[in-house]
């Protein structure tokens, strides 16, 4: 992939895309400086800043890039080697647990965010930490349930549950924590065709601020913003329709 020298945004606030309406920007933040991150000897990010305010984010780029690293950052499941992550002035390495609470997170496994073998008990389980009221958490549960199309699996062992079923067990169990952001990482690439549709709709029906990361250029392509990683660097930071493109192009 030949884009080693960074193309950043040309916009000062939230790029407009020549194809659309410009994005709504958010009232909160991201912020990100200064970044970088190793493991052992391997730096797989590199002085990193930027700040993220749209309502969706996307993170592509190829195997390795650094992309998976950098959306980890965002909820404190890691700490930067240098530099900070604030996410609306909480910094992820002395606030992890606020900032968890601010900011959702969704693996491409939904086998590994599901952990209680029942569907509603799954999605409780969090809301019961949280230490509210019974009506509070069935209500939050029925809302979501109804929200996906999983009324009629609230008693269904999870493990039953097809692909996309899974996937949208693990979104939901992420929203009835009411997250400001959430983070999903690769939230289509075990899905088939039917069910990562599916999976696409819920995501552009969030009312929450999302970061996506993927591989799967349709689904970001009526994104507010997208980031490419190359390197360890974000290297086109840009509207969909001229960072894909750009994207590729160099992928070519």
């Amino acid at each position: 992939m030949s884009l080693s020298k960074p193309v950043m945004r040309r916009e000062r606030h939230a790029p407009r895309d020549t194809t659309g309406s410009p994005p709504t920007p958010t009232d909160g933040m991201i912020e990100i400086t200064g970044v970088s991150h190793r493991f052992g000897d391997r730096e797989v990010l590199k002085t990193l800043s930027l700040t993220l305010r749209e309502r969706r984010v996307a993170v592509v780029g190829s195997n390795g890039s650094g992309k998976s690293t950098f959306a980890r950052l965002l909820n404190g499941l890691q700490v930067p080697t240098e530099g900070r992550v604030l996410v609306d002035g909480l910094d992820t390495r002395t606030e992890g647990r606020a900032v968890r609470r601010h900011v959702g997170f969704v693996f491409q496994n939904p086998d590994n965010q599901i952990v209680y073998p029942i569907v509603e008990e799954d999605l409780a389980f969090g809301l019961k930490n949280l230490g509210l009221d019974k009506r509070e958490i069935a209500a939050r549960i029925d809302a979501v349930l109804t929200r996906y199309g999983l009324e009629n699996q609230r008693q269904q062992p999870s493990h039953t549950l097809s692909g996309g079923e899974k996937q949208l067990l693990a979104i939901s169990g992420v929203l009835v924590m009411a997250p400001r952001y959430v983070v999903l990482d690769e939230p289509t690439t075990l899905l088939d065709l039917r069910n990562k549709r599916r999976v696409a709709e819920a995501i552009r029906g969030l009312d929450q601020t999302a970061i996506v990361v993927t591989h799967d250029l349709d689904l970001v392509k009526d994104f507010d913003r997208v980031l490419v990683f190359d390197d360890g660097r974000v290297v086109i930071d840009d509207a969909p329709s001229r960072a894909l493109a750009r994207y590729v192009d160099a992928m070519g």
